[in-house]
């Protein structure tokens, strides 16, 4: 039991970077699609170093661990770029689901 909790916590932290790059793709695109099942043989990685085995009890748990760390890695994603201001350079890359950076307009102030 402790090897498969050890286990599920390396998988939800290994998640939380590719929850927090698919937060920032468009649903259902190649890099969305790569975030979500780039892990995967990493999580194979975790249960065969885990000597855990292919027990059925164990992929309720990983399962569940895998998308806690997809959805707390987009969460933090989230939050992160509300504590952006709307304007800035960071905000309009980060927004965008290309990637591409799109520089703020102008500032008129004197």
């Amino acid at each position: 039991m402790p090897r498969l909790l050890i286990a599920a916590a390396a998988v939800a932290a290994l998640n939380l970077p590719f929850g927090f790059w698919r937060a920032g793709a468009g649903k259902f695109s190649a890099r969305w699609i790569l975030a979500v099942h780039a892990p995967v043989p990493l999580v194979v990685a975790v249960r065969m170093l885990s000597g855990l085995g292919w027990h059925l009890v164990t992929f309720p748990v990983l399962i569940a661990a895998f998308f806690t760390g997809q959805l707390v890695g987009g969460r933090l994603r989230r939050r992160d770029l509300s504590s952006v201001p709307a304007g800035s350079a960071i905000a309009s890359t980060w927004a965008s689901p290309t990637g591409a950076r799109v520089q703020p307009p102008p500032d008129d102030t004197p």
